[in-house]
């Protein structure tokens, strides 16, 4: 069994890997909350899944509080693995880091996070692409938005929303978003641990990333994944499968100028509810799985259920 060294581990994404990968690894804990920095033993420690982070705050938070818990923290931790003998380090980062809200991103995207979170992530990205050479291995996971049980964020509120009004007025939506099941998420995980070592000869197939530096420079390194289940929802589709789940009648309607008066009143909740935001990740899935598979073991519906249902599997 590897020995893993699990951050984050009560959180939303932690605490299903830790649930579920508890028999297959060695999973050890460490929060920087609660336990002391300078006692973490590594030496025995195969790879680390570094998913603790501050992330983006409805009711705000300081810049200097991402940077602490985003940068400082994770490269504190690189470093102390790193001399540690540790081989991989996997760090949860995010799509934020291409700043984009509707559209489509690839890995061909350019980089232009617009929030503190966003900024952290990616500034944390390049420090760790530093530390990262022969026999110290660096995986990057951008998730799209992440659904399961006890899924925090706006799917709790529009679940809520379906759960309580029979009719709605958003039929006939047709933008596409894209979203990941936890199950799937940890799945891409625990793939990125079994190729610990054949990194090297995979790297020939990683898409080169171009990462601007401040000083105009550019860094280049595969190991970069972005993850996504294998189809987007539009919005009607998403409530139409919550309703399901939730064994719901909902009658989904069209008002005339609602849209219009939504986008004039409540911009950023038009922009979630009407518009496009997919994560293109078919060279990503190719990267991990080869060609022969490029689905993940859940399909959206069985997320959508999972996520319902607090069967997540």
């Amino acid at each position: 069994m590897k020995n893993i060294l699990l951050t984050g581990s009560s959180g939303f994404i932690g605490s299903y890997f830790k649930k579920n990968y508890q028999d297959k690894y060695n999973i050890d804990t460490f929060s920087f909350l609660n336990n002391n920095f300078k006692e973490l033993n590594l030496s025995d420690t195969n790879t680390i899944i570094h998913l603790s982070a501050l992330v983006h705050q409805m009711g705000g938070a300081i810049k200097e509080e991402y940077e602490k818990v985003n940068v400082t923290q994770t490269i504190e931790l690189a470093n102390k693995a790193k001399s540690s003998g540790v081989k991989h380090f996997i760090f949860m980062s995010t799509i934020a880091v291409y700043g984009i809200e509707i559209g489509i991103i690839s890995e061909n995207s350019d980089y232009n996070p617009i929030t503190d979170y966003g900024k952290s992530k990616l500034k944390a990205e390049l420090e760790l692409k530093k530390l990262e050479d022969d026999n110290f291995k660096i995986s990057i996971i951008r998730p799209a938005i992440v659904n399961g049980y006890k899924a925090p964020g706006n799917m709790k509120s529009l679940i809520n929303l379906v759960n309580k009004v029979s009719a709605l007025p958003f039929a006939n939506i047709q933008n596409k978003r894209s979203m990941i099941y936890v199950g799937n998420l940890c799945y891409m995980i625990d793939t990125l641990i079994g190729m610990t070592d054949g990194l090297d000869c995979r790297a020939s197939l990683a898409m080169t990333e171009k990462v601007a530096r401040n000083d105009g420079d550019a860094m280049t390194r595969g190991n970069i994944f972005l993850a996504s289940d294998d189809e987007p929802l539009s919005t009607t589709r998403l409530i139409e499968l919550i309703a399901n789940g939730l064994g719901k009648k909902v009658y989904l309607v069209k008002i005339p100028f609602f849209e219009s008066l939504l986008k004039l009143v409540k911009p950023s909740f038009h922009k979630r509810l009407y518009g496009s935001l997919e994560v293109d990740n078919s060279h990503s899935m190719k990267r991990l799985f080869g060609e022969d598979k490029s689905s993940l073991p859940f399909s959206v519906e069985d997320g959508i259920k999972f996520m319902l249902n607090g069967e997540d599997k």
